[in-house]
């Protein structure tokens, strides 16, 4: 039976569906007769009928009628749609279906074009709805600067990957044992068990004997072993020891790193800016980041300094309160949360006996009883909720007297008010 040695890859569909989220235009229209929220994404809502989905315009026009079992929202001019569990296809936002529903997946578009995948096959249709390349690649993965990764048969047995143009033409013929799409004018490579680097041409720029490479990223990329990894730069000058033992991403100019179990961060040229000496740390953003010492928690800039004294607890199941939401960081002391500024200056002292972050302006807190606070500190809906969760696209949440409702952000039911009042404020 023939066998595959590596996954199916379809790596580049989740960036490309979260490039299109960041310029969706997200709106709510509430209909209180039917206890309904209706979701507007770019001026097209879904609609409901039973278990079955459709959409209709903002003016209430019907662009296609309630059939698909699934439907996710608009991404820019294309929605996914399912018939049933293994029908899956792609619909253009007059409702046509650019890919008919008989795949078992289909991607957003990357490139100009769409993965799609029938049975264990792989193929692309172009975004006007024509069959581009033909369905025969037992792995794929989406475009990505103009090539794709694609799997094929070099005997009955074994599989090898190369990459493909727009025109379907095998441009780097299937060699390797496993591929990664191209960033930043290079991709991953595997063979015989090794990892290695090449250009657009197939050459080998990076030589295929690492055990561990990360993809090239902002300029850079780490290679190395169990041992540890060093920094290379996109000229692929070594610009550390290989002394680092994990590579936790990259933001601000500043990589996060670990070396003996300490977290760290070194700036793109591989000098190592903030010391190894946290037990754990996040990703710099707005300037600012969450690190650890021991069980206490704290705030530091991207130079080091110290902006919330490492003296603060975390109950655990919010490792990432110490971030920054409305300007404002969630804190724990003494079982207490309370919120510091930008500089590490307590703004709302730690009162309440639980809280979550700051979204929309306004951050759930728990006083015997769940309410929404401003960023002054004042309570504005009431503690009078089992439950409430942080606000997003003007939402949350809550729990009221046992049962579960949806409310906007002037404290009004807008989803299940059967049995809430209209308004909590």
């Amino acid at each position: 039976m023939k066998r595959l040695y590596l996954i199916l890859i379809l790596a580049l569909l989740a960036p490309a569906l979260r490039a299109q989220e960041e310029t969706d235009k997200v709106e709510y229209v509430d209909d209180e007769a039917c206890g309904c929220e209706l979701v507007f994404i770019n001026g097209i809502q879904t609609t409901q009928d039973g278990d079955r989905f459709g959409f209709k315009r903002e003016d209430g026009t019907i662009i296609v009628p309630n059939k698909y079992m699934f439907v996710d929202h608009f991404h820019g001019d294309y929605c996914k749609v399912y018939l049933d569990y293994d029908s899956c296809g792609l619909i253009n936002r007059d409702g046509v279906e650019i890919i008919p529903c008989r795949y078992h997946e289909v991607g957003y578009p990357t490139d100009g074009l769409i993965l799609v995948q029938k049975d264990s096959l792989f193929g692309y249709y172009d975004t006007l709805g024509n069959p581009r390349i033909p369905i025969r690649y037992p792995a794929a993965s989406s475009f990505n600067e103009g090539l794709a990764v694609v799997a094929d048969w070099v005997d009955t047995n074994v599989v090898a990957y190369g990459f493909i143009d727009h025109e379907g033409r095998m441009v780097i013929q299937p060699q390797f044992q496993y591929a990664f799409p191209f960033y930043e004018g290079f991709a991953v490579v595997k063979a015989y068990d090794r990892y290695g680097m090449i250009d657009r041409s197939g050459q080998v720029v990076f030589p295929i004997k690492y055990e561990i490479l990360t993809s090239m990223y902002q300029g850079c990329l780490f290679a190395g072993d169990d041992n540890g990894l060093a920094l290379y730069d996109n000229h692929f000058r070594q610009l550390t020891m290989p002394v680092y033992t994990q590579v936790e991403g990259r933001n601000e100019d500043r990589i996060l790193v670990a070396r003996d179990g300490k977290y760290g961060y070194l700036d793109p040229d591989g000098n190592l800016v903030i010391p190894c000496q946290y037990d754990r740390a996040g990703l710099f953003h707005d300037g600012r980041t969450f690190v650890a010492i021991g069980k206490k928690w704290g705030i530091i800039d991207r130079t080091g300094r110290v902006v919330l004294p490492i003296e603060y607890d975390n109950s655990g199941y919010r490792a990432e309160a110490y971030i920054y939401h409305d300007g404002l960081a969630l804190i724990e002391k003494n079982k207490l949360y309370g919120y510091v500024d930008i500089e590490g200056r307590p703004v709302i002292y730690p009162s309440f006996s639980n809280a979550y972050q700051f979204s929309e302006g306004l951050a759930p807190v728990y006083v015997g009883a769940w309410g929404y606070i401003d960023t002054k500190g004042d309570f504005y809906i009431p503690p009078v909720f089992d439950i409430a969760s942080p606000f997003k696209y003007g939402r949350a949440e809550v729990s009221y007297k046992g049962e579960i409702h949806k409310m906007n952000t002037e404290g009004r039911c807008v989803k299940n008010c059967k049995n809430a009042p209209k308004s909590w404020r």
